[in-house]
């Protein structure tokens, strides 16, 4: 086994980004912290390294607990990582937020038809 990976490798081995691309620019977007402080794609990453990856308004703390430079299946791929217990619980909370405020959002029983798309395109531009 390698003493360390590439940080754009292993976040693409993990499964957060679907492609080593997605990864190298949201690494060098600063969307991962490593240690606390910002890395580079090439940086190496050792068991027991903590980072933070921002996805979106999703956000992971992480420890490393073991490398990969090849991405494998989604089992494997959840071995490489243990996410800590108040990451968890922030994205769980934000979760039920997101559901509660789509609850209360109300939803229309069918598409409009031809009148009501041209009445909501009126509305939208400002004329009547």
């Amino acid at each position: 086994m390698p003493e360390g990976v590439r940080l754009d490798r292993w976040l693409w081995a993990a499964r957060f980004f679907k492609t080593r691309r997605l990864a190298v620019e949201a690494v060098q977007g600063g969307k991962v912290d490593v240690q606390g402080a910002r890395a580079k794609p090439s940086r190496s990453v050792r068991p027991g390294d903590r980072m933070t990856i921002t996805k979106g308004e999703q956000r992971f703390e992480v420890v490393v607990l073991d490398l990969a430079e090849q991405r494998g299946p989604a089992k494997v791929a959840e071995t490489l990582y243990e996410e800590t217990e108040e990451s968890r619980r922030r994205r769980t909370e934000a979760a039920e937020r997101r559901r509660a405020f789509g609850a209360k959002m109300p939803q229309p029983d069918q598409r409009p038809d031809k009148h009501s798309r041209r009445r909501l395109s009126a509305i939208k531009r400002g004329s009547t």
